[in-house]
C-alpha cells in the first residue's frame, strides 16, 4: 500500500513538472521498442517526445538528443504504446451488495467515484478507454473535464446511455424504456446530440439481468436497424451487447459495428461476423474463473452466479471459435481495467486469457493497442509508437509480444507526453 501511495504522489510530481516545462521536449533513452507489426525490435531506442506527440523515433546513434531535453532511461526495459480497453464502466454497479450500499448515489458522489476510476485506469497503463453505456451521462462530462486538463484519465470514447427496452437487458421490473424503432431512433439520436461518438443496444438478455434468457434475441430485427442506421447517418458507430447468435446475426446484417460478449455465439455468425468485418468486444474475463473473488467481494446474488456461471464454457468456445475464424477483436473486461484478478489487473488477465484461447501473444498485445485503436476509428492519433501520433507509452521490464504476462510488471506510464507514473522514480 506505502509503495502504491509513493508511486500515486511520484505521478502526480511528475505530472506537475512536466505541465509546468509546457513544450519541452522529454527523451526516453535505451528502452527496447516493441515491434507491433512482428519483426524486429528496435534496440537501445530514442523516442523523443514534444508536447502530447512523439517528434522522433530511432535508434540511440541515430536520434540526437537536445541538450536541454528531460532525459528519462528506460535501459532494460521494452516500450509499447499504451493499453486500451473497450468495455469499460467507470460508474459500474452490479446486483447485490454492491447495488444495495450504491443505491442512493447522488450525481455528485457517481462523478467522483467514476473520476477516482478514470485516474486508477491510467495508473494501470490504460489510457484509452470507450464507455460503452454509462450513468447520467457523468461519462460525457468526465470526458470533457480530462481533455480540458481539470481531471486525470485516460482518453474516453464513449457512448452515454445505453438504449434499453422495456423487459430487456439492463431495465428495472415495472419501468418503461425506448420501444419500438421510432422511440429507440430518438433515443440514439439524443446521445449522439449530447456528444455520444457511440450508441449502445441491449438486443439479447444478458448475465446482470435476472429476466430475459442471455442467448434469447430480445430486440426486435427492426428495432435493431432502426438504430444503426440513426446512428451511422450521424457519425457515430453502434455496440451491440449480445449473447444470442440469432440476433447478432440481425446486427451483422444491420451494419453493426461491435458485438460485446458473445456469450453464446456459434461458428456460423462468427463467420459472418469476420466476413462482415464486424468486431467482437469478449470481456472473456468475466465469465471466466479469475474473477469469482471479485463477485464474492461485492456480494453478488445466487441468481447472478448461477447465471454468470451458465455462460463460462459456451463464452469460452465462442472466443476460440471467433479466434480460429479471424474476427476483429478488441480487448474490452467488462470490469474497471485496473481490477484485480488473478494477480493482476483485469486488463491483462482478459490478454492473458485470449492467448490460452489461441491467439499468439503478439497477436494479443494488437488487440489492446493497434486493433482497438482501428476499431475506434482513431489510427492516426493512437496505437503506435510513431512519429506524430500521441505519446501514449507504457514499459515492461520483459517483451509482451513473446510473454504476454510480461504486461503483469508494468511500471511506466505516459499519457499524452505526460508521466503519471514511474516506478523506478519513486524507488518502488
Amino acid at each position: 500500500m506505502m509503495c502504491k501511495t509513493v508511486s500515486a504522489l511520484m505521478g502526480a510530481l511528475l505530472l506537475l513538472l512536466t505541465q509546468l516545462a509546457g513544450a519541452q521536449v522529454t527523451a526516453l533513452v535505451g528502452g527496447t521498442v516493441v515491434n507491433i507489426d512482428g519483426g524486429p525490435a528496435l534496440e537501445d531506442a530514442v523516442i523523443l517526445v514534444e508536447g502530447e506527440r512523439i517528434s522522433a523515433i530511432g535508434s540511440r546513434g541515430d536520434i540526437e538528443v537536445p541538450a536541454d531535453a528531460t532525459v528519462i532511461d528506460q535501459s532494460g526495459h521494452w516500450l509499447i504504446p499504451g493499453l486500451m480497453n473497450m468495455h469499460v464502466h467507470l460508474g459500474l454497479i452490479l446486483p447485490g451488495k454492491m447495488a444495495y450500499e450504491l443505491a442512493n448515489e447522488t450525481d455528485a458522489n457517481l462523478a467522483l467515484r467514476m473520476a477516482a476510476a478514470a485516474r486508477e485506469t491510467l495508473q494501470a497503463g490504460v489510457t484509452t478507454i470507450r464507455l460503452p453505456g454509462d450513468s447520467r451521462h457523468v461519462d460525457l462530462a468526465l470526458d470533457r473535464s480530462i481533455r480540458k486538463g481539470e481531471s486525470i484519465g485516460p482518453r474516453i470514447f464513449s457512448a452515454g446511455e445505453a438504449l434499453v427496452i422495456t423487459g430487456g437487458h439492463g431495465s428495472e421490473s415495472g419501468k418503461v424504456y425506448a420501444d419500438g424503432p421510432d422511440e429507440l431512433v430518438k433515443a440514439a439520436r439524443l446521445q449522439v446530440s449530447l456528444g455520444a461518438k457511440w450508441v449502445k443496444i441491449m438486443i439479447s438478455g444478458g448475465i446482470a439481468t435476472d429476466g430475459g434468457a442471455i442467448a434469447e434475441a430480445l430486440m426486435t430485427p427492426e428495432e435493431i436497424n432502426a438504430v444503426v442506421d440513426a446512428a451511422h447517418r450521424f457519425g457515430a458507430k453502434v455496440a451491440a451487447h449480445s449473447g444470442s447468435s440469432i440476433a447478432t446475426t440481425v446486427a451483422v446484417d444491420a451494419g453493426i459495428d461491435s458485438v460485446e460478449h458473445g456469450y453464446t455465439l456459434d461458428r456460423k455468425v462468427l463467420q459472418k461476423m469476420s466476413k462482415a468485418g464486424t468486431w467482437l468486444v469478449p470481456t472473456i474475463v468475466v465469465s471466466q474463473p479469475a474473477t469469482a473473488p471479485f463477485f464474492e467481494r461485492i456480494g453478488s446474488p445466487q441468481w447472478y452466479l448461477d447465471r454468470r456461471d451458465s455462460v463460462g464454457k459456451l463464452h469460452w468456445m465462442a472466443l476460440k471459435t471467433a479466434i480460429e475464424e479471424n474476427v476483429n477483436i478488441a480487448l474490452g473486461t467488462d470490469q474497471l481495467p485496473n481490477e484485480p484478478n488473478d494477480g493482476t489487473t483485469a486488463t491483462v488477465r482478459e490478454a492473458e486469457y485470449y492467448v490460452e484461447a489461441g491467439m499468439t501473444p503478439l497477436e494479443a498485445l494488437r488487440s489492446a493497442t493497434t486493433e482497438t485503436a482501428r476499431m475506434l476509428g482513431a489510427e492516426e492519433d493512437i496505437g503506435r509508437l510513431e512519429v506524430g501520433k500521441y505519446a501514449d507509452i507504457v514499459a515492461v521490464p520483459a517483451d509482451p509480444s513473446q510473454n504476454i504476462s510480461a504486461l503483469r510488471e508494468l511500471n511506466f506510464v505516459m499519457k499524452g507526453g505526460v508521466v503519471y507514473r514511474h516506478d523506478a522514480a519513486s524507488g518502488s
